[in-house]
Parts: C-alpha cells; sequence; structure tokens
C-alpha cells in the first residue's frame, strides 16, 4: 500500500469516503448487535438459563454457600459435566419458598400466636 500525497482539494472527497466507511462499520457493529440479542435465551416467561456465577451474582450469595445448597440439593439446578446450569424463574421459586412469613402479621395475630403457645392454663385464683 503506497502513501500518496494529499492535496488541499482532495480534502473534502477523502473525507467523504472515510465517513461513508464510518457509517458502513456503524451499520455492521449495530447489525451484529441485534442478531447477538436475538440468539441469547431469554424467555418470556422467567425461564433463563444462568451460570452458576451469574446465580450468585443474582441472588446475592458466595459461592461458596451456593456449592453448599447445590450439593445438598436444596437448590433446583441441572448438572452438564462440571458446570451447573441454574434457571432464574426457579431460583426466584426457591428464594421466595424460604419465607418464614408471607405477609407481617398485625398486632392481634401476633397475640393470638403467642398465646397458643402457652402449654398449661392460667391459674383461675388470680
Amino acid at each position: 500500500m503506497e502513501k500518496e500525497e494529499l492535496t488541499f482539494d482532495e480534502l473534502p472527497s477523502v473525507l467523504a469516503l472515510v465517513l461513508r466507511k464510518v457509517e458502513g462499520i456503524e451499520k455492521n457493529v449495530e447489525r451484529i448487535q441485534a442478531a447477538v440479542e436475538r440468539t441469547t435465551t431469554q424467555h418470556k416467561d422467567g425461564h433463563t438459563p444462568m451460570t452458576l456465577s451469574e446465580a450468585c451474582e443474582f441472588l446475592k450469595m458466595k459461592r461458596s454457600t451456593m456449592y453448599y445448597h447445590l450439593e445438598n440439593g436444596n437448590i433446583p439446578a441441572t448438572r452438564k459435566g462440571k458446570n451447573y446450569i441454574l434457571f432464574k424463574d426457579e431460583l426466584l421459586k426457591w428464594a421466595e419458598s424460604g419465607r418464614i412469613n408471607d405477609v407481617p402479621l398485625t398486632f392481634e395475630e401476633q397475640a393470638a400466636a403467642m398465646s397458643s403457645d402457652f402449654k398449661r392454663k392460667a391459674n383461675p385464683r388470680y
């Protein structure tokens, strides 16, 4: 490739050529990005596969804790070779199933729950 000397008069045509090539590159990048977005496995029902590191980030859980739950069979996962595949909707269901109370109890409900825990009856003399 030989280096040509440009004159001041040729500068607008060379600049126009460079701009056309940059626009072509931008269009190709946009086309590639659209193709990548189409090929990603995003399902409308939330059944999206995740890697172990993505699942740890999603649940804000340490990797060692995640392995503990996977080894004990607490977390729903599929193992393909050495890698785990976890699904986003299954992780959400698992996280929600660990709730102690679905809805905060009112004061009356708390009092009723506490009074039902007593094993002996109150002494009627008092």
